[in-house]
Order: C-alpha cells, then sequence, then structure tokens
C-alpha cells in the first residue's frame, strides 16, 4: 500500500503512515494490487492528430490501424457525423496522466 498523502510505501501490517500519519482506510493500493479496469483515454504516445483513433482500439482491444481506416470511411460517406464525433471524442476522452519516472523524488507533505 501507499500513503495517499505522502506517497510513501507502507508495511502490510501499518495502519498509519509513519511519515505523515494517515490513516490507512483512506490509502490507495499500490499500482500492482490494484486491478485492471478499461479506461476510455487518449495516450500521449503512439497518436497521430489526437490520439482518438488509438484510444478507441486500446479500449476494445483492435488494431488501431483498423480503427484508422473505419474512422476514415465513416467521415467520408456522411462526412459530418464522423468529423462531429471525433472532434467530440477530442474534447471529452481524457489524456493519459504524464508517466512519473520511477527515480523521482516523492514531495514531502508536511501538515501543520
Amino acid at each position: 500500500m501507499y500513503c495517499s498523502n505522502c506517497g510513501r510505501q507502507l508495511e502490510a501490517e501499518a495502519r498509519y503512515c509513519s511519515v505523515c500519519g494517515t490513516e490507512r482506510g483512506t490509502m490507495r493500493p499500490a499500482p500492482s494490487e490494484q486491478p485492471d479496469v478499461k479506461k476510455l483515454s487518449r495516450p500521449r504516445e503512439g497518436k497521430m492528430i489526437a490520439g482518438v483513433c488509438a484510444g478507441v482500439a486500446r479500449y476494445f482491444e483492435l488494431d488501431v490501424t483498423l480503427v484508422r481506416i473505419l474512422w476514415i470511411l465513416v467521415s467520408i460517406c456522411p462526412a459530418v457525423p464522423g468529423i462531429v464525433a471525433y472532434v467530440v471524442c477530442w474534447a471529452v476522452m481524457p489524456r493519459d496522466p504524464e508517466s512519473v519516472s520511477p527515480s523521482a523524488p516523492v514531495p514531502h507533505v508536511v501538515k501543520v
């Protein structure tokens, strides 16, 4: 488990964070302990325009090239719905969070 307040890793039997004193009930599980939840989001890498097709392909576990070709076909036949859908997805789909390097120091938060 990791402390949701200061980000320090805790022992399995710890009830409180030894650094900031946060109770264990309010802590998030470690990344390896979290269940895989599929989220529709735009990737930061491997995108062509805005990452909408890459995000849709990742969500539905399809080849990104197939999704791009299908989206182009939908945008050509009746042009307006395909283009509007892409712009709406671009505006609504969140981007993936920036990856944090493992060597980055965890900021120390002191509550007063």
